[in-house]
This record gives structure tokens, C-alpha cells and sequence, in this order.
């Protein structure tokens, strides 16, 4: 009876990774000021393309509201394999060297698994998209896991809400990034003083490793 036990609880270990193989990935560019139409249109060409790749299922390009200089790369894959033969493509390096002359700061590339999840669709023209990265140190980090789960659950509950994604970081698995999109900024800012996200602000506060990441961003079309 143990050993069946024993034998289970190992299958069961493996049961999120089969069930949720979507490669999520959040990439961040940040261009000078003066390359920031020509980079833009840049990313724009990239993104498009990317959509025509094997396995892609979600590839959306957002500037940053307040800082027009700052993208983000917000993308699902079907599985690693179709990520990285994605990063091989001759459009992924076109981007890259293209980029090259117009770039701030290199790109930061984060790749994760999907934690709390729920439909893929795109976002609407108009809506307020929110990135936010939240980083607590590896002996916080499954006391921040149900946190998360219970703020997405609660989240998409919520009235404006398009999409609230968390997202769990694969080489550091106590760094998440959380994708959300609200009808509008009214919405947005309804979700700031719901009770669930101050419930989850004050938990997480003294478990943070870094300052709370919150960006907001508007749809590229």
C-alpha cells in the first residue's frame, strides 16, 4: 500500500508540466529615444512574422504608457521545441542585429511556465495592460505560490477584466511575472482597491526581494 502510495505521488509530480506545456514568454526591450519609431516599426515586423511560426499561439507587442521608449514581447509557444526553433529563426536574428544600434539597454528575455492561467485571447484596442514582476527570495517563494493562485482566481472575477495570466519563471522559479488586461483604466484602478489585491499586497510585502514591477502598457496594433 505505501509503495502504490509512493508510486502515485511521483506520477502526480508530473501531471502540470504534461498538462500545461506552453512555453510563455515575456520579453522587454528598451530603445533610445531617438530610435524609437524606426525600432518600433522594427518590432512590429518581428511580431507579425513571429505569428506565422510553427507553435506560436500568442505574440502581442505593448509600449510601456508614460515611457514610450520600453516594449514588451508578450508570447506563448506550444511547447519549448517550437520556442526554440523560434530562436533560431532568421527573422529572430534579423530583430536582433537590426536592433542592435537602437537598443538603451540589451533585451531581457523571460521564460516561464503558465501557473494560473486562463483564456488566450488578444487584447483589445484600448485596454490597460499590466505587466508586473514579483520576485521573493527561494524560502518565500510556496508561501507565494497560493498567494498568486488566489489573486488570479479572485482577479478574473472581476468586472473589465480581459485576461490575468500568472506566470512562473523556469530558471528561477521564485521570480513570476503577471499579465493582466483590463476594459479600461477605470477598471484597472477598481482592481488596485479591491480588497483581494490589497489582501495579497499586504501578504507579499514583507516577503519581497525587490521593489513590486508594476508597468503599464497600451497594445501596439
Amino acid at each position: 500500500m505505501v509503495r502504490c502510495l509512493r508510486l502515485l505521488a511521483v506520477a502526480l509530480t508530473f501531471v502540470p508540466a504534461a498538462a500545461n506545456a506552453q512555453t510563455y514568454v515575456a520579453t522587454y526591450v528598451e530603445l533610445l529615444p531617438s530610435a524609437v519609431g524606426e525600432g518600433s516599426a522594427r518590432l512590429k515586423r518581428y511580431r507579425d512574422a513571429s505569428r506565422k511560426d510553427t507553435g506560436n499561439l500568442r505574440m502581442e507587442l505593448v509600449q510601456e504608457a508614460g515611457r514610450p521608449t520600453r516594449f514588451a514581447l508578450l508570447a506563448i509557444w506550444a511547447d519549448a521545441p517550437a520556442f526554440e526553433a523560434h530562436r533560431q529563426a532568421a527573422h529572430t536574428a534579423q530583430l536582433r542585429e537590426s536592433l542592435k544600434a537602437s537598443l538603451a539597454a540589451p533585451h531581457d528575455e523571460r521564460v516561464h511556465s503558465g501557473m494560473s492561467v486562463g483564456a488566450r485571447d488578444g487584447l483589445r484596442s484600448g485596454s490597460v495592460v499590466v505587466v508586473t514582476h514579483v520576485d521573493v527570495p527561494g524560502t518565500y517563494k510556496d508561501a507565494t505560490v497560493p498567494l498568486l493562485h488566489e489573486l488570479g482566481d479572485a482577479s478574473r472575477k472581476e468586472p473589465g477584466n480581459l485576461r490575468f495570466e500568472v506566470q512562473q519563471q523556469g530558471n528561477r522559479p521564485n521570480h513570476f511575472t503577471v499579465v493582466e488586461s483590463w476594459a479600461d483604466q477605470k477598471s484597472y484602478e477598481a482592481h488596485v482597491a479591491a480588497g483581494h489585491t490589497r489582501h495579497f499586497r499586504d501578504k507579499l510585502g514583507p516577503m519581497t526581494g525587490a521593489l513590486y514591477d508594476e508597468r503599464l502598457y497600451r497594445a501596439v496594433d
